[in-house]
């Protein structure tokens, strides 16, 4: 397990399944690289640990989610540093087991909203910015451009990429990139809300689904339906929970998980 006091510019640990990782560099929690190899670190824990359902990603403070990486440390002595350090969230981020939550807390911008759309669904508070810059510095940003024409159509990520212009969360659940807005006023206890129908279920069932799912992204149709159908039927019939949630339906009863 990862000691809570073994990071300076995140927030890191796990209670009743619920992992939270928060980025704690406010007002603008921009990701330089120190706090972006803790980020890793912390995804790292969050791999091994077995008690997790969910991972919740979000910024401390109210101003921002996050505001992007580091713009110094873009400068051609620690570019190849900052991409690898980066870029190393996002493959941890795909191949952790459980599913993971954005909640948007403030501005999600540039590398901020990578990290955000990284993340298998998003929360927002309303009024939040959403954006991708980097066009306007003669960049562009990298994850985004693989993940966003997959999330929304690909003309609407053709003009987010191109632009470079914000826009808020609730644009952003009309396009289907958010899954919710919440007023800031209530925020917390909606956010609650919206987490616990998922941490009332099997542990080994949402990793499941998750699973198949993102193993089936993007094959050919027989072939995505060889890759769940293996995990169903080899994997997941054959675990505790399975047995136990047909059981408990049968017999009329609230099921008891063991997430095993």
């Amino acid at each position: 397990m990862v000691a809570a006091n073994q990071f300076q510019f995140i927030q890191y640990g796990a209670t009743d399944a619920l992992a939270t990782l928060a980025i704690n560099r406010p007002p603008f929690n921009v990701l330089d690289i120190p706090t972006m190899v803790e980020v890793n670190a912390a995804l790292d824990a969050c791999m091994q640990d077995r008690s997790v359902k969910l991972l919740v990603v979000t910024g401390v403070g109210e101003k921002a989610f996050s505001a992007g990486v580091e713009v110094a440390d873009h400068t051609p002595d620690k570019v190849d540093q900052m991409i690898e350090v980066f870029h190393g969230i996002f493959r941890r981020l795909q191949k952790l087991s459980m599913p993971t939550i954005a909640v948007v807390n403030g501005a999600a911008l540039g590398g901020g909203m990578e990290l955000a759309i990284a993340c298998d669904m998003i929360v927002a508070v309303a009024g939040a910015k959403f954006g991708q810059p980097e066009i306007k510095l003669a960049v562009f940003p990298p994850v985004a451009a693989v993940l966003l024409p997959r999330l929304i159509s690909p003309a609407k990520a053709m003009e987010i990429l191109l632009g470079g212009e914000n826009f808020t969360a609730e644009e952003g659940k009309a396009m289907g990139l958010v899954n919710r807005v919440f007023p800031r006023e209530t925020f917390a206890t909606d956010v609650q809300a919206f987490l616990a129908p998922f941490l009332k279920l099997s542990r080994v069932a949402l990793l499941s689904t998750r699973r198949a799912t993102l193993e089936a992204a993007g094959k050919p149709f027989d072939g995505a339906m060889d890759a769940v159908e293996r995990i169903y039927l080899k994997e997941l019939m054959l675990t505790d929970d399975a047995k136990e949630g047909l059981a408990a339906f049968l017999e009329k009863r609230k099921p008891v998980w063991r997430n095993t």
